[in-house]
């Protein structure tokens, strides 16, 4: 028998960079800002919401489009928050974002069909599309403004297009889509009958007077989108895999029978935790947690000034790229490499973001830490290469 046993499905797959500087950052005991752990407290009232949820013994299977308290919750949310207009019906409760994400790719699409995205990208998205048989397109951003215009867009589509992926704010540039490149991206999904794939799970970490669009809410995008978010990142419950899917019946349907069909259901008792807590929360929640991050950003980003790795000030998320060519390393990785092992401080190689040679020059960093790590990441990087 071959000692290989990797089906064809998955011969791409290699382990994710981010995956394996975490691993890095492990061996030579360092401070991880690679990978998006957010190892920050949750708030009582999600922690308090759950326990309540797991001592009243709600513990059998929820319906596999979620619990509906938290349907309730979330479609609530839609509406208030994003301007979408959605009940508890048109939402699907997944395993964390990625979860609803990859149920649409296997639920909507067919192998061989090509779906678009933007560059710099979020590798988890390339991989899910790629293990449900589709091809990737890549639509190349250029910092330090990432701008979107409508030639670039088409220059990145083909006949076998089918969907395109927005992420917003994006993981890994912190870029804040505006009203008006959403509505160029819009213009193109109407011209050429795409579906639009959102991820949105950072729509609360905005700085300044950035404002977060869901692109569903634009002319004629509610009947061609799915909207997909989740509770990581807002609720610091990154190992927690709660995230959900809003889309019209059409679309939703197939990625609620994929949803069955791989998870069964979110965990229970989570569910009925987080509902529970978005009842109880103010608005002032996510204003105060915006402003935290935007210090956090702030005090990072100045300190890689100081060490010159320059960075591409993010307006949104909480990562930012750095520019690393004065490192005078040949890669991405090595760049990486050395300044783990130097500043004992781990980033990701920008390659894992970019199908271009842009990302050769880059590194990201995730500054969601508590202000501690934070401030002595920021020591070491500034004692080091300033």
């Amino acid at each position: 028998m071959s000692d290989d046993r990797r089906s064809r499905r998955i011969e791409f797959l290699e382990q994710s960079d981010i995956r394996r500087m975490s691993e890095e950052c492990a061996r030579l005991d360092g401070l991880n800002l690679g990978q998006g752990i957010c190892p920050l407290p949750s708030p009582p009232e999600v922690l308090d919401g759950a326990a309540e949820a797991v001592r009243e013994d709600l513990s059998t299977y929820s319906s596999f489009r979620g619990a509906e308290p938290l349907r309730a919750a979330i479609s609530e949310k839609l509406v208030s928050y994003n301007g979408l207009d959605v009940g508890p019906d048109d939402i699907v409760v997944t395993i964390g974002a990625t979860g609803a994400f990859a149920s649409a790719m296997q639920g909507l699409f067919d192998p061989g069909d090509e779906i678009a995205m933007f560059e710099p990208y979020y590798g988890y998205h390339v991989n899910a599309a790629r293990g449900a048989g589709l091809n990737c397109s890549f639509i190349p951003l250029e910092p330090p403004t990432w701008d979107i215009s409508r030639s670039t867009i088409e220059a990145g589509l083909s006949d076998d297009t089918r969907a395109i992926v927005v992420n917003t704010p994006v993981n890994p540039s912190g870029k804040v889509m505006s009203r008006q490149e959403l509505e160029v991206v819009a213009r193109v999904c109407r011209k050429h009958d795409l579906i639009a794939i959102t991820d949105e799970i950072y729509e609360y970490f905005l700085y300044g007077d950035q404002d977060h669009i869901s692109l569903a809410t634009l002319p004629g995008m509610d009947e061609r989108t799915v909207t997909i978010s989740g509770f990581s990142k807002t609720f610091a419950i990154t190992g927690w895999r709660l995230g959900y899917a809003a889309a019209p019946e059409s679309l939703l349907e197939p990625i609620g029978l994929v949803n069955d069909l791989h998870y069964v259901c979110a965990p229970t008792p989570l569910q009925h935790g987080v509902a529970r807590a978005m009842e109880r929360l103010s608005e002032d929640y996510y204003t105060r947690m915006a402003e935290d991050f935007e210090t956090r950003r702030d005090l990072f980003c100045e300190a890689l000034e100081e060490a010159g790795l320059h960075p591409y000030w993010p307006n949104g998320a909480y990562y930012v790229l750095a520019d690393v060519r004065s490192l005078g390393e040949p890669s991405a990785r090595d760049a990486a490499m050395t300044i783990l092992r130097e500043a004992g401080v781990a980033s990701v190689p920008g390659s894992a973001f970019f199908d271009s040679e842009v990302g050769e020059g880059l590194v990201r960093f995730c500054y969601a830490q508590p202000q501690d790590v934070l401030r002595q990441a920021a020591e070491q990087l500034t004692e080091t290469f300033g």
